[in-house]
């Protein structure tokens, strides 16, 4: 079984792991309503997709 010659030092194990932090979520602005949507999808408030009517306005 393998067994490090060497400790990992503090900067090599951050420089490993710089590239496993998370992303803040990106949200677009809806054009019909301004409510804050992911992109690529429904708007949840009124319902449009690409300036059409895709599901019902939730009352």
């Amino acid at each position: 079984m393998a067994v490090p010659k060497r400790r990992t030092s503090k900067t090599v194990k951050k420089q490993r792991r710089s590239h496993a932090a998370l992303d803040a979520v990106q949200l677009s602005v809806c054009p019909n309503c301004g409510a804050k949507v992911l992109p690529h999808h429904v708007c949840p408030e009124c319902g449009q997709y690409n300036g059409k009517q895709i599901k019902e306005k939730a009352e």
